[in-house]
């Protein structure tokens, strides 16, 4: 008996104690002083404020500690809402779904999504009077982590959809208005094996295509954190963009020492590749930044000897010092950490003129940060398909004011009537954003 209630005690502190812990780091989070300009931090985030990093504000590296501090996610509470400048109106446009990641839009509108996790192919159709989905169906099951989708060829009519598993890439044959698989997959060429990172890499493959069609891309993450490749075999064709032909014939790098660039689009109207990639972890809070891109052709961006130009890696140092002056700085600077996930570029006309041409992106958010950033959508501004360095806060609040986490964008795509959607695998939903409503 007394053994027993010796237990009951000792659980009882130990509860207590890990309350006190996760108190305290709310408490600390809340109470902790703004981040240095430029960066930030969930506090400073606001739909309309303008962010802009460059190479030089960049710390050294550990001049601060390296957090632990994951997402904790919350039911999204009764008065939370995504909140949009100005203008704009958050309608709620699919719920009560399962680990919604990417999303695409087809040729005839419809809306493609990627449920990652139970391994399957969503379509979405239609805009009822209240924002949601008129219909939708699974278009495919039995997929290994699917993400990417993409439309072959490029243009009004096409004939097969690709699917990027996180082990290869598979494609269906689809003709405009199809909600369900026509016919069986097609094995079009394996991948490295993904899995979560922390237990075998990176597992994300998103899918491109060049504008005329006679190119496929597709991404893959590192293995590891920043493991190096001269001693770990596991990290080939990782860490880069891949370039094939439609029919996965002819693979080669396109672009190197890209950590994790999750999302990749193709310009409209330059051609270029560009992509959103996570970087490195583990050297403190504002080190290095995310980033935005425009991929060149043979480029080489730094993973994992470097970071952000000739920025060495403390933990791979005197390696390849050759490879230093070869290192592209990134176009946009992203907060660091921000798991900066699926971008798209907005053509439509839905939006005030200044949108036209700019890029959305999804921030999934940060872990590796004592005090979290990202959990939002942002723009970047292009002029004549270059970006200055800038990018600002689009859709935000997914973040409760102690902290807690109730959503996490992950894909953003137009929509035929010019609205931005949004998947959020936090509350499982997709979000949509429209102009001109209160």
């Amino acid at each position: 008996m007394r053994s027993n209630v010796k237990k009951l005690i000792l659980i009882a502190i130990i509860l207590s104690g890990a309350l006190f812990i996760v108190r305290m780091k709310f408490s600390s989070a809340q109470t902790a002083p703004a981040a240095n300009s430029p960066f930030t931090d969930y506090r400073g985030e606001k739909p309309g404020r303008i962010h802009h990093i460059t190479a030089a504000d960049l710390p050294q590296p550990y001049a601060s500690p390296s957090a632990d501090h994951g997402a904790e996610l919350v039911a999204r509470p009764a008065d939370a809402w995504p909140q949009a400048p100005r203008g704009f109106k958050v309608e709620l446009y699919a719920e009560n779904l399962e680990n919604p990641r990417l999303i695409r839009t087809a040729p005839n509108g419809d809306l493609f999504v990627a449920e990652s996790e139970p391994g399957r192919i969503l379509v979405f159709r239609g805009i009822s009077k209240d924002g949601k989905a008129v219909q939708s169906e699974v278009f495919a099951t039995g997929f290994h982590q699917p993400f990417g989708i993409a439309f072959y060829p490029p243009g009004p009519d096409p004939k097969y959809v690709y699917v990027g598993n996180t082990d290869s890439v598979v494609r269906f044959p689809y003709a405009n208005g199809d909600m369900k698989a026509r016919g069986p997959q097609e094995a079009i060429m394996n991948l490295p094996g993904g899995g979560r990172l922390r237990g075998g890499g990176h597992w994300t493959r998103d899918i491109a295509f060049s504008r005329d069609g006679t190119k496929m891309y597709v991404s893959v993450g590192s293995h590891s954190n920043v493991d190096d490749p001269d001693t770990h075999p596991q990290e080939f064709h990782r860490a880069d963009i891949l370039e094939a032909n439609p029919d996965g014939s002819d693979l080669r790098v396109y672009a190197s020492g890209i950590r994790n660039a999750v999302g990749i689009a193709v310009d409209p109207h330059t051609g270029e590749l560009w992509a959103s990639v996570n970087e490195r972890d583990d050297l403190g809070d504002n080190l290095p930044p995310d980033y935005i891109t425009h991929v060149q052709e043979g480029g080489f961006y730094g993973w994992p000897w470097y970071y952000t130009g000739g920025n060495q890696d403390p933990r791979l140092r005197g390696k390849h010092p050759e490879l230093k002056d070869k290192v592209i700085v990134p176009d946009v600077l992203l907060e660091p950490h921000n798991a900066s996930l699926e971008l798209t570029f907005y053509e439509a006309e839905g939006f005030p003129e200044k949108y036209r041409g700019q890029i959305f992106a999804a921030e999934h958010g940060s872990w590796n940060r004592g005090v979290r950033t990202g959990y939002d959508v942002i723009t970047v501004p292009l002029q004549d398909g270059k970006a200055a360095g800038e990018y600002a806060d689009f859709l935000t609040g997914f973040v409760r004011s102690d902290g807690r986490v109730w959503g996490r964008p992950v894909g953003v795509a137009v929509a035929k009537d010019g609205s931005l959607m949004a998947t959020d695998d936090g509350s499982n939903s997709i979000w949509r954003v429209s102009y001109g409503s209160k």
